[in-house]
C-alpha cells in the first residue's frame, strides 16, 4: 500500500502553497489548490533527494496520495512566495525523538544548500527574464540572514558571526538554532531571549526554515545550469 502524505493548504489571491505536514521544507505553490498540489507531486523526488539521510521518505505516485487536512487563509506574504502561515498541529507539544527528526530534516536541507553553493562556485548564475536574480553571494547572505531573523522570532538572538562563511557551513550559526530549538521544545528560555510579540513554535520554525533554505538550494541549482 503507498504512503499517504498529509498536507495544509495556503490560499492567497494570487498563489496557493501546499506544505507536506510531516515533511518540513517540502512547500510548493501553484495559482490555486490544484496547482500547489501538483507542483508538491512534481517536487517529490527532489525533496527525496535533499532529505535522503533521513529515513522513511517514499515519495507520492499522484496527487491523490495528498491527504489535505487544513485551508488556510494566506495573505501579502503568501502572494509574494512565501509560506507564511503556520498550520495547527505547529503548535503541537514536541517530543525529543521527534525534536531529533526534525533537526535532521533541517540539517539535510542545510547540506542541500551547501552542496548547491559548492558546485556553483565561481559559476555565473544565469539571470531571469529580465536580467534579475542573486549572484551566489549575496544568496548565501540572505539565507543566512534570514534564518537570523527567524531565530529572533523563535526566542533567541543571533550568535555574532565572526570569522565564519559559507566554506564551513556557518557552524555557530546553524548551532545556535538547533540549541535554541532543543530548549524551546523543553519549555525553557534561552540565556539570550529576545522579546517578540508573537513567538515561533519550533515546529514553525523549522518549517519555514526548512522551506527557505532549500528553495534557494534549487534556485541555485537551477540556475547553475
Amino acid at each position: 500500500m503507498r504512503d499517504r502524505f498529509r498536507v495544509y493548504l495556503e490560499m492567497g489571491s494570487k498563489k496557493t502553497f501546499a506544505s507536506a505536514l510531516d515533511w518540513p521544507g517540502w512547500s510548493r505553490s501553484g495559482k490555486d489548490a490544484d496547482g500547489a498540489l501538483e507542483a508538491l507531486l512534481a517536487s517529490a523526488a527532489r525533496y527525496g533527494r535533499a532529505v535522503g539521510q533521513v529515513p522513511d521518505f517514499r515519495g507520492p505516485v499522484e496527487v491523490s496520495d495528498f491527504e489535505i487536512q487544513e485551508r488556510l487563509k494566506g495573505g501579502g506574504a503568501t502572494d509574494f512566495g512565501v509560506p507564511s502561515q503556520p498550520a495547527r498541529s505547529d503548535g503541537d507539544a514536541l517530543g525529543e525523538a521527534e525534536l531529533e527528526r526534525l533537526v535532521a530534516i533541517l540539517r539535510a536541507c542545510w547540506s542541500a544548500f551547501d552542496r548547491a553553493a559548492g558546485r556553483a562556485d565561481g559559476v555565473e548564475l544565469r539571470k531571469g527574464p529580465r536580467g534579475g536574480g542573486r549572484d551566489l553571494a549575496k544568496m548565501t547572505e540572505h539565507v543566512v540572514g534570514a534564518e537570523e531573523s527567524y531565530l529572533r522570532q523563535l526566542g533567541a538572538r543571533p550568535v555574532a558571526r565572526g570569522d565564519e562563511s559559507a566554506a564551513d557551513g556557518w557552524p555557530a550559526h546553524r548551532e545556535a538554532i538547533v540549541q535554541t530549538l532543543r530548549l524551546r521544545a523543553r519549555g525553557d528560555e534561552p540565556e539570550n531571549a529576545t522579546k517578540v510579540k508573537t513567538r515561533w513554535s519550533p515546529r514553525y520554525f523549522v518549517r519555514r526554515a526548512a522551506w527557505h533554505v532549500l528553495d534557494h538550494a534549487w534556485e541555485v541549482e537551477d540556475r547553475a545550469e
